[in-house]
């Protein structure tokens, strides 16, 4: 039992820049975790990476020790720079998954036509900044400014500012002395993603004004 216990604990030491790597990935994107196994399988390819870049970077020491002193190297200074390493292995994981820089380079190559991003939801809500619709179950509609959203559409809260009431006819309901609304995601139907006519009018509103300053004995 000894034994087996050992042998644990230096899988866990040996997986332990993985585990890293992956807690800050789930920590910075909206990807769901996965079951116990498929995180331990995520540890393991993490690991493998860490391993390489940490293999490189003794590598690149050694030689310039040449030339310049970086003291010997140890088991603890091999942990710091593993636990370094998979942080930012993280980051940069997370970094890719967030602006689906990644794919978008193997999409023009004609290898994928998949996207970085968790879900369509995820998508979206990243690429329509605007005001959206909620349809609920109960037939009503709330327009308003989305400042949240949940990261899958089955769970979590939407958080709307500016929110209005849509009568049968389409026309706004304004709710007075309410700042945001937090509206449960399970009793939205589907979401509508509104054309950016506001912004037309916002720019159109600011050059007049601008033009009467310019010529204020106009009109």
């Amino acid at each position: 039992m000894e034994n087996i216990s050992k042998d644990i604990i230096l899988m866990l030491q040996y997986l332990l820049p993985g585990f890293i790597s992956a807690w800050v990935f789930y920590a910075f994107t909206s990807y769901p975790k996965p079951s116990q196994f498929e995180r331990v399988v995520q540890a393991l390819i993490f690991t493998v990476f860490i391993q390489a870049i940490i293999y490189l970077i003794k590598g690149l020491l050694i030689y310039f020790s040449r030339f310049i002193s970086f003291g010997s190297w140890t088991e603890g200074s091999q942990l710091i720079w593993s636990v370094c390493c998979a942080a930012l292995l993280g980051l940069f994981i997370s970094y890719f998954a967030n602006n689906d820089k990644f794919h978008a380079v193997f999409r023009r190559m004609g290898i994928t036509r998949e996207t970085s991003y968790a879900s369509e939801w995820f998508s979206a809500f990243l690429k329509n900044v605007t005001y959206v619709v909620l349809h609920f179950e109960d037939e009503r509609r709330l327009y308003g400014w989305p400042l949240e959203w949940p990261s899958e559409p089955n769970k979590g809260h939407f958080l709307i500012t500016d929110a209005s009431w849509l009568d049968p006819e389409g026309k706004e309901v304004p709710t007075t002395g309410i700042e945001v609304m937090l509206v449960d995601a399970r009793q939205v139907k589907w979401v509508e993603f509104m054309k950016k006519t506001w912004e037309e009018k916002s720019w159109a509103a600011k050059r007049q004004t601008h033009h009467h300053q310019i010529h204020p004995d106009e009109g």
